[in-house]
């Protein structure tokens, strides 16, 4: 019996999405990691079948998914390929932004073409000077009359390089969080342009690099929300949603990692029989299922929250004073922290049950390790996380 039970046409959406996994994008997950390949065009099979836009609006063109299905479907990406599902996450994030705080006619000019999958999303906060402290950052967006002149550097950004879109915070008022302000910018945009991406222990599939801004124009048009001054409010409104895409996608890992050291045990023999029969394995397993199963249902449990929120219209809890808008964001924090800390660890129990072997790139158990370390820095450091929940269990704010 499943512990999280969905209704059918979740599940037949559910099963298409294993099944591409299965088919179209675990056979092709080592050699686009060995490769530094980054596989646009299964972003573009998944836009095809509405998975880039399945959580936002219908009215653009969106599935008006729940939070919750967007999760299971995340967690099924990633147990495919972690790039493929942690790219949708961040697809979905920028998206997200975008269609919460347009104005009208920035949705009708920025929004669909994200929703539909078209153009893909990135998201640019972090700078070489600010990751853990997003409020310090220096990127300037100076007004010259006419519209915006952006200067500056964004660092470790998804998709750098591939993206067609990013949403850009930076400086337009005094020091600290109230001058910061949003733009969407497009990656022909003149004075962008993308650094050497990084050399990561993982991920290579999936692009990570600097955005160098030089005195590039941006037109007022560009300013999301329509005001200066909202950018940290909806850079913070919009990592509650990521860190959940993050949890899902360290579920997913778990789960993979979790399966092939299962499919292992049970085939592997010494001593004249397989190696799951002996209990210094078999707990191996029973733990690594415990805590993936524990990862899944806390964050499942946080999706619940955001969905209530979204059944009374309220779109971003944090900026719109939703009752639940504290408990939101500390589940959020919540999920992120345990499902990372899950895929550490059921990963190296991974390797560990199988041998080796498991330290070989013969099989993908390595790569799961190496994968699953930077789960625990993206999207604020675990560390980060920890200080949220500490806040918000003092009275504080996140």
């Amino acid at each position: 019996m499943s512990l999280h039970p969905v209704t059918e046409d979740e599940a037949a959406l559910l099963e298409v999405v294993a099944a591409v996994g299965r088919e179209r994008i675990a056979p092709r997950a080592a050699a686009d990691e060995e490769a530094a390949r980054f596989p646009r065009e299964v972003f573009d099979h998944l836009a095809e079948l509405g998975i880039a836009g399945l959580p936002f609006a219908t009215d653009l063109g969106g599935g008006g998914a729940s939070v919750r299905l967007t999760l299971l479907v995340l967690e099924e990406l990633a147990r495919a390929s972690l790039a493929v599902g942690m790219g949708m996450s961040v697809h979905h994030l920028a998206t997200w932004a975008v269609t919460t705080f347009a104005t009208e006619q920035q949705r009708a000019e920025l929004a669909q073409d994200l929703v539909s999958g078209r153009l893909l999303g990135a998201y640019a906060l972090s700078e070489p000077g600010s990751g853990s402290d997003a409020a310090a950052l220096a990127t300037r967006a100076r007004w010259d009359g006419q519209g915006y002149r952006l200067t500056g550097t964004k660092a470790w950004v998804t998709h750098a390089g591939v993206a067609d879109r990013y949403v850009v915070m930076a400086r337009t008022g005094a020091q600290g969080a109230g001058g910061i302000s949003a733009f969407v910018l497009d990656a022909d945009q003149p004075g962008l342009t993308v650094a050497t991406p990084e050399r990561k222990m993982g991920l290579a599939a999936s692009p990570t690099a600097q955005l160098h801004l030089d005195d590039a124009p941006v037109p007022a048009s560009r300013l999301l929300g329509g005001a200066e001054g909202r950018g940290f409010a909806i850079a913070m409104a919009a990592l509650d949603g990521g860190r959940l895409g993050i949890a899902a996608c360290a579920t997913g890992l778990a789960q993979a990692a979790l399966d092939l050291a299962r499919d292992y045990a049970g085939t592997r023999r010494q001593f004249g029989r397989p190696i799951g029969d002996f209990q210094g394995v078999g707990f191996l397993l029973a733990d690594m299922a415990t805590r993936t199963e524990a990862a899944r249902q806390l964050t499942l449990a946080a999706a619940g929250l955001r969905d209530r929120a979204a059944a009374t219209g309220v779109r971003a809890p944090r900026l719109e004073g939703h009752p639940d808008a504290a408990a939101i964001s500390q589940a959020a924090a919540m999920s992120k922290l345990t499902a990372t800390d899950a895929a550490m660890q059921t990963t190296s129990d991974a390797v560990q049950v199988l041998g080796g072997v498991g330290y070989t790139r013969e099989l993908a158990a390595e790569r799961y390790l190496r994968e699953a370390k930077v789960l625990q820095i993206l999207e604020g450091t675990n560390q980060i996380q920890r200080v949220v929940i500490a806040r918000h269990l003092l009275g504080g704010r996140g």
